[in-house]
């Protein structure tokens, strides 16, 4: 089965300075216990720049980058108020046609490294980095069709029941696993 590439040639942005946090033997997501003890009720508070830590490193479904390199996320689009984290991302393409999977791969990672007590919200910024040439035209969808398009993916990825939905399906979760495999990179080649 051929798959679509929806972003052949996409631009590619440096990322930023490697985390601060790797070599932090404290952090929340490099603690491993070998005991049966839960460790989810641990009070450590965590911050954006942590959890951009943990994003950062994930690949896009088309390519062999991260998502940090293609700016689909930035430090910038991470905040943590209390105990709920809002990651906002941004497509490549108008009308990117791997925006679910980007999404479901953020929410589980998220959901894999952090604490049950952190609430999770994933939303889509509208536009994108770059217009795709189509027929030798730029396309740019109207702004009308970028918000419908964010809210649906939005109302998606922060729905349970279809979130749940999603992750049983096998094609799907190849997918997210193959964005997860450099998930623990944080930063490095």
């Amino acid at each position: 089965m051929a798959t679509q590439t929806y972003n052949a040639n996409p631009t590619l942005f440096a990322p930023s300075a490697q985390s601060f946090r790797k070599n932090n033997i404290d952090t929340l997501w490099l603690k491993h216990s070998d005991s049966d003890s839960e460790e989810d009720d641990d009070d450590s508070p965590i911050d954006a720049q942590e959890v951009f830590d943990l994003l950062r490193s994930i690949n896009d479904p088309e390519h062999p980058l991260t998502l940090e390199e293609l700016k689909v996320i930035s430090r910038d689009q991470v905040t943590v108020e209390g105990n709920r984290v809002t990651v906002e991302f941004t497509p490549t393409t108008p009308a990117c046609g791997m925006a679910n999977v980007i999404g479901l791969a953020i929410m589980v990672r998220l959901y894999r490294s952090l604490p049950q007590r952190y609430k999770v919200k994933i939303s889509m910024a509208p536009g994108s980095h770059q217009h795709v040439a189509q027929g030798g035209h730029e396309f740019n969808p109207p702004e009308s069709v970028h918000l419908l398009i964010r809210d649906a993916v939005t109302k998606q990825l922060n729905d349970k029941e279809r979130v749940a939905a999603a992750m049983e399906v096998d094609a799907i979760m190849e997918s997210i696993n193959n964005c997860l495999s450099t998930a623990g990179r944080r930063g490095e080649k």
